[in-house]
């Protein structure tokens, strides 16, 4: 969301908060519902991208994408869960109607906090697109706990509450609406819970943790607030019949563009991190370059600094190319959003660059002419097929 198509569509992209899209976890006059959920206040076991420490963070997360990929490959394996919907949900409605209602106030968010995302979605059939936006409202909700106005209320209890609801709805019992709209999505499509899962690893990450020693750490922690939403959709975009791409090639581009977008925002967002005593880059990068916490607290632009800045931009623009190789791949109505989110957001970094590496106390951003101006460009991309595209692309 954390950056988002839903591959490059942040979820915090937009810091306001959705009116009541904000999940109450487990209020005093739910108590009829939380005691059916049966939440435990132990801590849940640690997310399976992590299981063993002795591997890098991108083997870990290889480990991931395979599986995704494998289901995937065999959709029939996924089981449909037919939904329970509790009579607090569904107002007098009967399902069909009730889960319209659900994808449609889904729709609403999406447009009204990805815009231009939004807009591509409409060129998909009516059901991934619903599908599309009932995914996109869950991460967004989810980052929302962390990120949202109640975030100095959230404790890690409160997370294990989040993800025992979580595999409620996989299990086809919504909390809410947007629970509703999500649950359905996941029985048509064989999309796995574990990137899901890994999302909320992503935000106690947050609570815990504020520093990252190596890019190997940042590496696992964009993946789980990122690069789990390439994941989350992939299964839902569909995958092109003239693709001869394998189905790993393209879920690894799914996952690059993930980490580009949370790489960019990480560096877009270098001022407003700090002043909440936060530093999302490597700390041994940075004490290579010459600096320190210190030097991001004073927020001085150096040569020191316009220095490691180029480096770091230089590695995610890497991660975008690699993205690049996969978009052509979806199907043809996918591709869309899925270019004009990447195109709009890799401008970021130009951006950058334009302020004079100054991202303490200027904010980077993507004016409004030159967001129109990617769209035909965007559009463009999208039609031509895998191997056309190709052909088109030159080399950077």
């Amino acid at each position: 969301m954390s950056g988002v198509l839903l591959w490059v569509v942040s979820p915090k992209e937009n810091a306001s908060s959705p009116l009541g899209l904000l999940p109450r976890i487990c209020t005093p006059r739910r108590s009829k519902l939380c005691s059916k959920l049966g939440f435990s206040s132990g801590v849940l076991a640690y997310s399976g991208a992590v299981a063993n420490p002795a591997r890098s963070s991108e083997e870990k997360v290889y480990e991931v994408v395979l599986k995704q990929a494998a289901l995937v490959r065999e959709p029939n394996t996924v089981k449909k869960k037919s939904l329970d919907l509790d009579e607090r949900i569904t107002e007098g409605l009967n399902n069909w109607d009730l889960l319209n209602k659900a994808y449609d106030r889904c729709g609403e968010v999406c447009a009204e906090y990805a815009k231009t995302f939004y807009l591509g979605t409409l060129l998909m059939t009516p059901e991934r697109r619903r599908a599309v936006w009932a995914i996109y409202v869950w991460c967004r909700r989810t980052d929302e706990l962390v990120d949202g106005p109640n975030a100095s209320y959230i404790t890690p209890k409160a997370l294990d509450r989040w993800e025992k609801r979580l595999t409620d709805l996989f299990e086809g019992r919504p909390y809410d609406m947007y629970d509703a709209a999500l649950s359905d999505t996941v029985a048509k499509y064989p999309v796995d819970i574990q990137p899901f899962r890994d999302m909320v690893e992503g935000m106690r990450l947050d609570l815990r943790k504020s520093r990252y020693q190596n890019f190997d750490e940042l590496y696992l922690y964009c993946y789980y607030v990122a690069g789990t939403v390439g994941l989350m959709s992939v299964p839902v975009m569909g995958i092109s019949r003239e693709s001869k791409a394998s189905t790993e090639s393209v879920y690894n581009a799914a996952l690059a563009l993930g980490i580009a977008n949370q790489l960019t925002n990480i560096l877009r967002d270098v001022g407003e991190d700090a002043r909440r005593g936060r530093i999302y880059l490597p700390q041994d990068e940075l004490a290579q370059t010459g600096l320190s916490d210190d030097d991001i607290f004073r927020g001085k632009v150096t040569d020191k600094w316009q220095s490691f800045m180029k480096g770091q931009i230089k590695r995610a623009r890497m991660f975008f190319d690699e993205a690049e190789k996969g978009v052509s791949e979806l199907n043809s109505a996918s591709r869309w959003p899925v270019w004009a989110s990447l195109l709009l957001y890799r401008q970021i970094l130009d951006a950058i660059e334009a302020n004079g590496y100054d991202n303490f106390t200027k904010r980077a951003y993507v004016g409004k002419a030159k967001k129109l101006a990617s769209l035909p460009v965007a559009y463009g991309r999208a039609i031509l097929g895998p191997s056309n595209l190709t052909k088109q692309l030159v080399p950077r």
